[in-house]
């Protein structure tokens, strides 16, 4: 059964053609929004599996739009997919429940990707996602300094993530299944009472626990 998706950007011609690289990529496009209220409108009209999101639309911005689509459409994930890539639309998007953030200069196969990785329950982002996570920390008080008990493994998976790699990257990477992965980040979270992998990453960074050069 293919994935359903709602296309929420302000440009026709951003629309068509994303329709285009998306059916072709075997999505079920099930209806396009001009702007964020309309997106919020269609989401709760078309229960989409997933909504690729502008940030900058009129009416109700990207951001605020994906914080009503999730809490009012739990089972719709939302990608945004927008021209800006600084940390703190990073940090917002997500905080708002975005299951990836993508900026435009990236591939069809990258958003193709995050699409069924959103659909799935997984979180895709950029690659540049770690610098922006890297400016976000150091803008973070200092951690107290303990020592979470997370394991070398665990360490491993961490900094894949935080480099900007996919759980099924990370899985390649590291030769070990994606369900591995996914439970290491489970233990991680627990360890450095971390609700997401970006508060996970942004804790780690602050205690030391992993860098970027």
């Amino acid at each position: 059964m293919s994935i359903r998706v709602l296309l929420a950007d302000d440009h026709t011609m951003v629309r068509q053609s994303m329709r285009r690289s998306m059916e072709a990529e075997g999505f079920q496009i099930v209806g396009e929004a001009a702007d964020g209220e309309e997106a919020v409108r269609l989401a709760l009209e078309l229960t989409p599996d997933v909504v690729l999101m502008d940030i900058s639309m009129p009416v109700l911005d990207g951001v605020e739009a994906t914080r009503q689509v999730r809490r009012q459409c739990p089972a719709t994930q939302v990608v945004v997919l927008t021209m800006h890539a600084d940390a703190d639309l990073v940090r917002r998007a997500l905080q708002s429940g975005a299951a990836g953030y993508l900026t435009k200069d990236c591939s069809v196969d990258e958003v193709a990707e995050a699409v069924r990785l959103a659909a799935s329950g997984d979180v895709a982002v950029s690659g540049g996602l770690a610098a922006a996570l890297l400016h976000q920390a150091a803008s973070l008080p200092d951690e107290p300094e303990v020592s979470p008990a997370v394991t070398a493994r665990e360490v491993e998976v961490l900094q894949l993530i935080a480099e900007g790699a996919s759980p099924p990257e990370v899985a390649e990477k590291l030769f070990i299944s994606v369900s591995t992965v996914k439970n290491h980040l489970s233990s991680i979270y627990e360890k450095l009472d971390a609700r997401d992998r970006t508060q996970a990453v942004v804790k780690a960074l602050r205690m030391g626990v992993i860098r970027l050069d």
